[in-house]
């Protein structure tokens, strides 16, 4: 009996690996074990980075509402705790826009906050 192999889903493997390896630089874009490494890899610090994302750009929102909070002699933590104690429901990604793009609006909030 001849033997049997199925080469068309082994080719199809082969060449979802490699395209997702193109711009890789040598044989890691080429050679189709060293692209499979690679690309594992790359799928790793995705899965990875893609949750460290989220806890960057909090950091990020968190420095820029202290620095828009700090001129009006309350420091984040208090602007927060009174935000919360106020019963007024907003995000911080939102609360950092606002800071940023429309200071007007923020310092309404924070008027409200800080009586």
């Amino acid at each position: 009996m001849p033997r049997s192999v199925n080469s068309v889903a082994a080719k199809a493997r082969r060449k979802k690996i490699l395209k997702a390896a193109r711009g890789y630089f040598s044989g890691r874009s080429k050679v189709y074990t060293v692209a499979k490494n690679a690309v594992e890899r790359a799928m790793k610090y995705a899965f990875i980075h893609r949750r460290q994302k989220k806890r960057a750009f909090r950091r990020l929102w968190i420095a820029r509402i202290n620095a828009a909070v700090r001129p009006f002699g309350i420091n984040y933590s208090r602007f927060i705790d009174k935000l919360n104690k106020s019963n007024i429901i907003i995000n911080r990604k939102v609360l950092a826009d606002l800071a940023l793009h429309h200071p007007a609006s923020f310092k309404a909030i924070v008027d409200q906050v800080h009586q």
